[in-house]
């Protein structure tokens, strides 16, 4: 009988969510099988198992006849306090080899694609190999066949909707743009049309919120398949985080990654974007592609080579995908966090005077599009049958039935703190530096603390005077308000105010 095991123990240890298990190093196990930190180890409870990270203690945190788990370790594992665990060494990973390769200028085969997108599903890659994927990945290292190639393999790992009818809409916006929440608006119109719109959504990656995490303020996003499948069915659209769902696991892995890097690749977001478009059921997608210096794509040889890449990449997996570009210059709506972009949401859905005009209209064009890609509307005509939709109360209507049937609608948290920046001379606002803005929301505290944030005062052209308010910070803690002011102060860029033009 093989006694060779462990019970173990929770510790409550947050690894952003890579499965970790602690063992001491004079234990018998680790002595017996060789096992030292950063080692990958193979975790069994029955029939139950998982591939986890493993980290060396030396202390009396843990007794000889014990192991802990990170929270990501006992939620995959789904394991009890002093459940038996049996570990062993994991079967080496192959695929890394194709890594490598394409570290060193061999692109990836089919073969290697589905090999390496296959063990990433199967949680056989630690974070430093996966950094790898990501760095092999990374800027314009990907071609067109290649991302063809991860996509396929992306949607083969996982589960995949088919609703039986046609067109099935989506959506999606490149980003880099705070505050461009239109999928908000966008879905709840198309469905009032009448049109299916099953759209699934990411967490923030390299922003303050993503389309996820700012819905996850007004309704639950965190659903099951069967619920999701329920949501559409009855309410012909949802708005969900794509994660929940399995619909493309090793996206939401990579994902990962990718924010503790702060970097985004061109080939796995086109990959990322169409192979949840086609696991969703979709067959038409409008892409909103944003253009300005400090936005997601920065250029028109870049977008250009972006959309390319988009419409090629969904026609070899069978969708009809169109691009739209649009002004990515400046923030749209006034809020840039979850719960502030949420505001501006319901300001437009519900028709409030105040609404932020820029976000109503760039949801309009969006939503209009779809409703002529899908047959709704002829060319020209979308945008005013879009109009009318949200101007009727349609579309607050149907938004408001989508949220109760995900889990019931919430109005959106506010911050503890607030503080607001002044000018500190008359002009023009001449430039704002979407990334700075970005990266203090995130000090601030976003998308974590979802009512942490920037509320934005001012727009590109506007004329301002000496201590009229710029922006406005939100946070939940005097530290993480702190910061977000310090790293502006250093930062005197970020919204630049220079004499009129006369």
């Amino acid at each position: 009988m093989d006694n060779s095991f462990l019970y173990l123990r929770r510790l409550g240890i947050d690894t952003y969510q890579e499965p970790v298990v602690y063992m001491r190093e004079d234990c018998d196990v680790c002595r017996s099988e060789g096992f030292s930190s950063q080692n990958r180890v193979r975790v069994r409870c029955g029939d139950r198992h998982i591939i986890a990270t493993v980290h060396m203690v030396r202390s009396e945190l843990l007794h000889h006849d014990e192991a802990g788990l990170s929270e990501a370790a006992w939620q995959l594992l789904g394991a009890s306090e002093r459940e038996k665990a049996w570990f062993s060494h994991p079967a080496p990973v192959e695929s890394m080899s194709y890594v490598r390769g394409k570290l060193y200028g061999t692109p990836f085969s089919e073969d290697a694609a589905r090999a390496v997108i296959g063990d990433i599903r199967d949680g056989r890659y630690s974070d430093i190999q996966l950094a790898a994927y990501v760095a092999a990945s990374a800027d314009c290292l990907l071609d067109t066949r290649e991302v063809i190639a991860i996509t396929r393999a992306m949607v083969d790992s996982g589960r995949r909707f088919d609703w039986g009818r046609t067109p099935v809409m989506d959506k999606h916006c490149v980003g880099g743009v705070p505050g461009n929440r239109t999928t908000l608006i966008v879905v709840p119109i198309v469905a009032a049309a009448g049109l299916l719109i099953p759209k699934t959504s990411s967490r923030a990656i390299t922003s303050p919120a993503g389309t996820a995490d700012t819905m996850e303020t007004l309704a639950p996003v965190g659903l099951s398949f069967e619920h999701m499948r329920t949501v559409v069915e009855g309410e012909g659209g949802c708005i969900v985080w794509g994660g929940s769902v399995s619909l493309s696991p090793t996206d939401d892995i990579v994902i990962r990654v990718e924010r503790a890097l702060d970097l985004d690749s061109e080939g796995q977001l086109v990959a990322s974007v169409i192979s949840k478009k086609v696991a969703a059921g979709a067959t038409h997608v409008l892409i909103d592609l944003p253009i300005g210096p400090t936005a997601k794509v920065r250029h028109a040889g870049m977008a250009a080579r972006l959309a390319a890449q988009l419409v090629d990449t969904g026609a070899a997996l069978g969708l009809d995908v169109r691009v739209q570009k649009s002004d990515g210059t400046q923030p749209v709506g006034r809020g840039i966090g979850p719960a502030l972009e949420a505001v501006d949401v319901l300001a437009v859905l519900r028709r409030e005077s105040q609404a932020p005009q820029d976000l109503r209209d760039r949801s309009l064009r969006i939503a209009g599009a779809l409703l002529e890609m899908g047959g709704l509307a002829v060319a020209g005509d979308g945008m005013a049958k879009a109009a009318a939709l949200l101007d009727s109360g349609a579309a607050w209507q149907k938004f408001h039935a989508i949220c109760e049937a995900q889990g019931g609608f919430r109005e959106p948290p506010r911050a503890q703190q607030t503080h607001t920046v002044l000018a500190e001379r008359a002009g023009v606002v001449a430039h704002v530096n979407m990334r700075s803005l970005a990266r203090a929301a995130k000090l601030a505290g976003a998308p974590a603390d979802k009512a942490a944030g920037i509320e934005m005062h001012v727009r590109l052209g506007q004329e301002v005077e000496r201590a009229q308010p710029l922006f406005t910070m939100h946070a939940d803690t005097t530290g993480e308000m702190n910061y977000a002011l310090e790293f502006l102060k250093a930062h005197p860029e970020t919204l630049s105010i220079e004499d009129p033009v006369r």
